[in-house]
């Protein structure tokens, strides 16, 4: 038998102090979360210097946790791994400062990780991958559909040109009264409501893979304060419901246009905004009617926000293929994958 393969896992990049213990990159042993929200929400979003004092507060704490809760000490461990990018950089060094500490106090491996990856790797803990895959990310600071041609390879075939998704939703909550973050309370008004304001569509009929939700969330924005303007009240439920239509249109419209160039045999679909039920139903119903031999990979809910668990899923892959970082790691807030020009 195997010996098992533990890794400890960090997560600083945003607003969540994550720590978890990950054996075999497939099964979770802790995944403690602390989260900011109540934090920030007084604010309307994440204010980058109390996200990282919070870090700061919480790190230590959530690392003993994660260990008591698996059951195991540092002695078990075969790494660290840590997101390193993309995010704020002061969040970010938070983490990759604790979990240097703790691998070079330790001897132990340093394992980089892209946050992103982890968010794709979040859906790993439902079925195994298979290549060639693809990926639709949708979090509050990013929109891109990833190809992965082979294990350990990414390639960014689209994305937004603007505002991503999740940043969308929190901007057009703000005019509907919402407390960040509005994406849950935006989906559930959306399903109260019919889509009646027709919002553009932005890009869906352009031959590239890339988005834009800048247009949509103007449109939103002028349309409320022309009404208020007017003193005229309208539906909140019917504002969300169009809004989420347009989001949904667009998503599901770039991403068949992708699996059509690139023939796969997993989407994934990953991120903050993967919790949106709307993007899950609309990508089930297209891949069953447009490309049925294509598995749809769903992170579990649990998992769609930013946590330690997908970054150690990530790190283990990291880990086989050789990745290791130095103790001069350092934070790289505009970390990305590479960007090739999409096929004809």
């Amino acid at each position: 038998m195997a010996t098992p393969l533990y890794l400890l896992a960090f997560e600083s990049s945003c607003d969540e102090t994550s720590v978890a213990v990950i054996k075999d990159g497939t099964k979770i042993l802790s995944n403690i979360i602390a989260t900011q929200i109540a934090s920030h929400q007084r604010f309307g979003g994440v204010v980058p210097e109390v996200a990282s004092r919070h870090h700061i507060e919480q790190i230590t704490k959530c690392t003993t946790e994660a260990l008591s809760q698996a059951g195991i000490g540092y002695d078990d461990l075969a790494g660290v791994a840590v997101t390193y990018g993309p995010g704020l950089v002061g969040s970010l060094l938070i983490g990759v400062t604790a979990a240097k500490a703790i691998a070079w106090a330790h001897q132990l491996p340093l394992i980089p990780v892209n946050h992103m990856a982890g968010h794709i790797y979040a859906a790993r803990y439902v079925a195994a991958f298979q290549y060639p895959m693809m990926a639709l990310l949708v979090s509050g600071g990013h929109t891109e559909l990833v190809y992965m041609p082979r294990e350990h390879e990414y390639q960014i075939i689209g994305e937004t040109r603007d505002d991503a998704v999740g940043e969308a939703y929190d901007k057009i909550g703000r005019v509907l009264g919402i407390n960040y973050p509005a994406g849950k309370t935006v989906d559930e008004w959306a399903h109260q409501g019919h889509d009646t304001f027709n919002f553009p569509r932005a890009m869906v009929k352009e031959a590239n893979l890339d988005f834009s939700f800048s247009g949509l969330k103007s449109a939103f924005i002028n349309t409320v304060h022309n009404a208020d303007q007017r003193g005229e009240q309208l539906n909140q439920y019917d504002l969300a419901a169009s809004f989420q239509a347009a989001v949904v249109d667009i998503l599901a419209e770039k991403t068949m246009k992708a699996l059509a160039q690139y023939p796969v045999k997993q989407l994934v679909l990953a991120g903050g905004v993967a919790a949106n039920s709307g993007v899950r139903a609309r990508l089930q119903a297209d891949l069953a009617r447009l490309h049925p031999q294509t598995e749809l990979l769903l992170a579990p809910l649990k998992l769609c926000g930013d946590n330690a668990a997908m970054i150690g899923a990530a790190g283990y892959v990291n880990y086989l293929h050789g990745d290791r970082a130095g103790w001069d790691l350092n934070a790289v807030p505009g970390l990305s994958f590479d960007r090739i020009t999409p096929l004809s």
